[in-house]
């Protein structure tokens, strides 16, 4: 039987690429977002190669979340991989300039988010003593930079969630890999830039920025080790990139 997976995030981005990843390895996919039109082509998409079935729901919704997983039959329950990548940058300015609602968006999506869907497939991995969570942190969770410091808090605690879930889960033959990208050419800074396309072009530009293929073939990667090993914890820098702002550009 084919593995089940299950991304949050997938709309686009990293999530987007990872999806097409599993499919191309006969991963059968749970595509998890807000934007039910995208869901619904991405479905359509993929069918061609594997199972799919979606779910429309805000991370930072917990009963929303919670209702959500619980819809899905118990085939769909029998969630071999979860990638956590659902999240948000807001704002860069400093703390004592930073808005509430960003601080919150932050918090609740990368934090709150994260524990809210793990909290519902966690008791399934642990019922059938196996399974894989993937959490994808940043450079900026072991790196704190000038203001970004509710984010890279965000991101240090998605670290944190990460150890600690190794310590409980580990018991249990549940993997858990923490996986931290630097500069990834998504519409990451268009989020935190707040539309501003200009402002979030210039942030890759002169240089070759990690693409999001490049974190799905590392989470595959990750997936496909032998069942003895476990991936705890990756960083990813562009090769240009040396720190989360220290950029080497032409």
């Amino acid at each position: 039987m084919s593995r089940i997976a299950l991304i949050t995030g997938a709309t686009s981005g990293i999530g987007k690429a990872t999806a097409e990843a599993f499919a191309n390895n006969g991963i059968d996919l749970i595509l998890c977002g807000r934007r039910t039109e995208v869901l619904a082509e991405l479905q359509k998409y993929f069918s061609e190669k594997v199972n799919v079935t979606t779910l429309a729901f805000d991370v930072r919704k917990q009963s929303d979340v919670a209702k959500a997983i619980q819809s899905l039959s118990d085939n769909w329950k029998k969630i071999d991989i979860l990638v956590n990548n659902a999240g948000n940058a807001h704002g860069l300015e400093p703390i004592n300039d930073g808005n509430l609602e960003d601080w919150d968006a932050m918090i609740d999506g990368n934090v709150k988010g994260l524990l809210y869907v793990s909290k519902e497939i966690m008791p399934l991995m642990v019922e059938r003593q196996k399974g894989h969570i993937i959490n994808i942190s940043s450079v900026a969770g072991k790196y704190t930079y000038p203001n970004g410091a509710v984010y890279c808090a965000s991101k240090s605690a998605v670290e944190a969630i990460s150890e600690g879930m190794r310590h409980d889960l580990t018991k249990h033959g549940i993997k858990i890999t923490n996986i931290a990208p630097g500069a990834v050419e998504t519409d990451f800074s268009l989020v935190r830039f707040k539309g501003d396309a200009e402002r979030a072009k210039k942030v890759y530009e002169g240089f070759e920025a990690i693409q999001p293929q490049d974190v799905a073939d590392t989470i595959l990667y990750a997936i496909n080790t032998p069942d003895r090993v476990t991936i705890a914890d990756i960083v990813l820098y562009a090769k240009a990139q040396s720190a989360p702002t220290m950029i080497h550009r032409k």
